[in-house]
């Protein structure tokens, strides 16, 4: 486009500062003379168009200009003793149309030639074979070439430019790509190793302690080793519920949590709390309010509250848990408390939080995914309070 621009504007300065001044310069010469040195330049102006309207070859085209050309200023040299002016002002065309600086050389030297001979021819009458004219066509001519050769090496670096950024910007784009698969691919692992852990490890976990507890008191207490029996085939369905949602979502089925999103955070967390009493025990208190919340927001307070219920049941020692759920302006609050031996929470890191790289640093980047917050308050002796904060979604009230 800037190409076809630039041409538009030199052919308007050919036409003006090429073309006009010689029809200007024979006005006053014979009619013979002027009638036929205004049919050349109307020829000349009449031959450019044919370089980009007339059906065929291209590169034929422009050759047959460049050859009018030549010849239209040899003839307009000897009409009017010399055309070095229109010589200068056309050397352009031969750099832009003869596809090459080679070709360019040889066919400007071609008019330059035609040019000096008609001047030659005509003068040489009166015996002077070079004239200021002959000259001025040299000289010009020379100039042309030095300068449609720097042309040439600068638009040809400019190219070269254009071309290595291309291709870095190419390379640049395939790497960016897969980076982001790469990205992409260790998110999910990451998504799918926190969701095993939050469901399927949790799930192990329970049977293992229940499978142990069962054992234990299976002469002494049949009743409570059949409701513990119970409680392990209750959580093996529904550690083969998880799996089959996770491999349906791997498969690119509808969501890893679609199984797993209750209609009632509410309810869900209730049924998780009394299956945690009934496989440990411990007293469990809990203020659950009717409180909506998106599908996203519910998975993320179940798993939370899924993952402190497992370390207090493998590290705290307690005997009373506490959990409240509350609808705030600022968003929806979860906090789990429970008696136990608790721990240092500065540089604990996970070790207070189950599987390493997956506690309550996966509690807290769960939450942090949705724009909230987990705050872990212990101290050795006191227990431990987990609070989770959800902030309200975009669709919410």
């Amino acid at each position: 486009m800037a190409q076809r621009a630039l041409r538009r504007w030199y052919a308007a300065f050919w036409l003006t500062l090429g073309l006009v001044p010689q029809a200007m310069g024979v006005w006053d010469q014979p009619d013979a003379t002027k009638s036929t040195t205004l049919a050349l330049l109307a020829v000349l102006a009449l031959a450019y168009p044919i370089t980009g309207t007339f059906p065929g070859d291209p590169a034929v085209r422009r050759y047959a200009f460049l050859g009018v050309l030549i010849l239209g200023i040899g003839g307009v040299s000897y009409l009017m003793d010399g055309a070095a002016s229109l010589l200068i002002v056309s050397l352009p065309h031969f750099w832009i149309f003869a596809g090459g600086p080679r070709r360019a050389v040889v066919l400007s030297g071609a008019a330059a030639a035609a040019t000096v001979a008609g001047n030659v021819v005509q003068q040489g009458r009166d015996g002077e074979v070079l004239t200021g004219n002959a000259i001025a066509t040299l000289i010009g001519y020379a100039a042309g070439v030095l300068f449609g050769l720097w042309m040439h090496r600068v638009v040809g670096q400019r190219d070269e430019r254009a071309r290595l950024l291309a291709a870095d910007l190419e390379t640049t784009q395939r790497e960016l790509a897969e980076a982001q698969r790469r990205q992409g691919a260790a998110e999910e692992r990451e998504r799918l190793a926190r969701e095993i852990h939050d469901t399927l490890a949790q799930g192990f976990a329970s049977i293992v302690v229940l499978a142990e507890a069962a054992r234990n008191s299976l002469d002494a207490d049949p009743r409570r080793s059949a409701q513990q029996l119970l409680s392990i085939e209750q959580t093996a369905r529904e550690n083969l519920a998880e799996a089959r949602v996770l491999v349906a979502a791997g498969a690119g089925g509808s969501g890893a949590q679609g199984g797993a999103a209750p209609a009632s955070i509410a309810a869900a967390l209730r049924r998780t709390l009394d299956r945690f009493a009934e496989d440990t025990g411990l007293a469990v208190t809990a203020d659950l309010p009717e409180v909506d919340c998106d599908r996203t927001a519910r998975i993320a307070l179940l798993r939370c509250t899924q993952e402190s219920l497992a370390n207090v049941r493998k590290h705290a020692g307690a005997t009373t848990v506490g959990v409240v759920l509350e609808r705030r302006p600022h968003g929806i609050e979860l906090e789990i408390t429970d008696d136990g031996r608790g721990f240092i929470v500065a540089g604990a890191g996970d070790a207070a939080g189950g599987s390493r790289g997956f506690g309550l640093e996966g509690m807290r980047r769960r939450l942090a995914e949705l724009g909230g917050e987990l705050t872990v308050t212990s101290s050795p002796g006191d227990g431990t309070r987990v609070f989770a904060l959800v902030p309200p979604h975009p669709g919410e009230a």
